[in-house]
């Protein structure tokens, strides 16, 4: 499974029935708005200058009293700040962070989306039906340290890269795929939305749409164009990112697979026993092309 640009019905069919498990998702327009403003424009490659299209945040608002009340996203959201940013600078990890850690996969195994996948993995000889065992495996996919720069020491891991997001030489952004993250460096003034990202000659993405792809800058650097989840629980990425993963060998997978409205690519890298990298591409939503 490494590309294929027809439809995955099995990944299809279990990532639908996480979607419907997803009770933890939070809905546009009720718990959070964003602004998608202007039409993300042209960065030329190594460039980090990129013209600002659009001048207020892409999050208006957010419901964070869910947030902080949601076991999973309140742990998701402690670990964010136990990371140093830029490859080639070793991590310290201190027993306060792999307690958080530890926390954070107890919380997310407990929900039944994740007890769904775990099924699923089980069936195709995947993964470990004992869950301690399972959650070991889920703990080296996601935070076990590796290293990036092959100049340092152990610098990453899947979740800093896909999650927090690292600097690379400190002349690019690398990773950095989750909302949440997003909104909380946007509302510190970290993150600076550009505007959004389509297709050429498509239609403009939906406010409502559950996947973006976008234009940011972060720590002075720009990404020309990344792509995000919006809205969706900590512990959906996980387990769709984690099936992918474990689904294939290849050192990259890319699969396309219809989710809910929306028709995405979801590509997945592996750096041995763990992830590399890990983001959707959103290709059309409610069967429009963009």
């Amino acid at each position: 499974m490494a590309r294929s640009d027809a439809m995955n019905q099995e990944l299809s069919g279990i990532l639908n029935q996480l979607w419907s498990l997803d009770t933890n998702r939070l809905k546009p327009g009720t718990d959070y708005t964003i602004s998608l403003q202007g039409k993300a424009g042209y960065v030329a490659q190594g460039s980090n200058q990129a013209r600002d299209n659009a001048r207020a945040p892409l999050f208006s608002r957010v419901n964070e009293d869910k947030l902080k009340s949601i076991k999973t996203y309140a742990l998701f959201m402690s670990l964010l700040d136990n990371y140093e940013p830029s490859t080639g600078v070793s991590e310290n990890v201190t027993s306060e962070e792999l307690a958080e850690n530890d926390l954070f996969l107890n919380a997310v195994l407990e929900t039944e989306l994740m007890k769904c996948a775990h099924r699923y993995l089980v069936s195709k000889g995947q993964s470990p039906s004992d869950q301690q065992t399972f959650k070991k495996q889920l703990y080296d996919i996601w935070f076990k340290l590796y290293r990036r720069d092959r100049s340092g020491g152990e610098d990453s891991c899947g979740f800093e890269h896909v999650f927090v997001g690292e600097t690379k030489f400190g002349k690019e952004i690398i990773g950095f795929h989750n909302w949440v993250q997003f909104y909380l460096q946007e509302k510190l003034g970290m993150v600076d939305y550009k505007g959004y990202k389509a297709q050429e000659k498509k239609s403009t993405p939906d406010e409502d749409d559950h996947i973006l792809n976008l234009q940011f800058s972060w720590k002075g650097l720009v990404k020309p164009v990344g792509s995000s989840f919006i809205g969706v629980s900590p512990e959906f990425e996980v387990a769709l990112f984690t099936i992918i993963f474990l689904r294939s060998t290849e050192k990259v997978t890319t699969v396309r697979v219809k989710v809910d409205e929306y028709l995405l690519e979801v590509v997945v890298c592996r750096h041995g026993r763990s992830i590399g990298t890990s983001y959707p591409k959103l290709l059309s939503s409610n069967n429009r092309d963009l």
